[in-house]
């Protein structure tokens, strides 16, 4: 998928502490499956293959169709504003990430695991905890614009130019968002959906806070181009006080 993960396991002393590194090396193997069969890079991936009509969507394996059906509930939600189509291909990328973590986690957190946080890229699914997760200031390398403390199953998810640069277009206009919105940071139960609403809150801009407050159980945090911020009624209930 482009990008580093890394996971940050914790298992009281008593546990079978096999059953997790068992299924910690089921994660890994499932992240790896995720990235050969929905890669847009890869002329053999089964998604590129369903995109070029070489495969029909029951040739391929079933996650392609549970994928494709949660990009369809996304981009209803969003009233257009995510899309996999939105570059003229079929790229699902924007959900997949997600998608994968969340249900890399989920095998983590079945085996017995007390703790388990899966950073896919900057974007984290959180179970257990406690847990603190820093946002990076876009604007000041290495600076901190938000901490996020959890105590159980959360998930935070942030879109923007900083690290990649701009990689997310106004689907409308298939150029970059004109809202001046430096980085985007949706906080909510899984990252499957956490990912996809901060992909599309940052296209939305100005519209994004009217959004994310109709949403249930998301919350959102947002740094403007000049430096300023905003946030959604309840976002400040998952944060702790930056240090002076």
């Amino acid at each position: 998928m482009g990008t580093v993960f890394s996971f940050d396991v914790r298992v009281a002393a008593e546990s079978d502490t096999s059953r997790v590194q068992a299924a910690l090396a089921a994660a890994v193997a499932s992240l790896h499956h995720a990235d050969e069969t929905f890669s847009t890079y890869r002329e053999d991936s089964q998604l590129s293959r369903l995109s070029r009509g070489e495969l029909s969507l029951g040739d391929c394996v079933p996650e392609m169709a549970e994928v494709l059906q949660g990009c369809e509930e996304a981009e209803a939600e969003s009233e257009g504003w995510f899309t996999t189509r939105y570059a003229g291909g079929l790229d699902p990328t924007g959900l997949v990430k997600g998608w994968a973590v969340q249900r890399a986690v989920r095998m983590l957190a079945s085996s017995g695991a007390d703790a388990v946080c899966l950073n896919g890229g900057g974007d984290i699914q959180l179970y257990g905890g406690p847990w603190r997760v820093g946002v990076s200031d876009p604007l000041r390398p290495g600076g901190l614009a938000a901490v996020i403390e959890a105590h159980r199953s959360l998930a935070v998810a942030t879109s923007g130019p900083a690290e990649r640069g701009c990689h997310i277009l106004d689907p409308h206009t298939g150029r970059p968002p004109a809202a001046g919105i430096a980085s985007m940071t949706v906080v909510c139960p899984g990252l499957t959906r956490a990912d996809v609403r901060a992909t599309a809150a940052y296209a939305m801009g100005d519209r994004a806070r009217a959004w994310l407050e109709e949403l249930p159980d998301t919350e959102g945090f947002a740094v403007t181009a000049d430096g300023s911020t905003w946030q959604t009624s309840g976002f400040a209930r998952h944060t702790a006080k930056l240090a002076a």
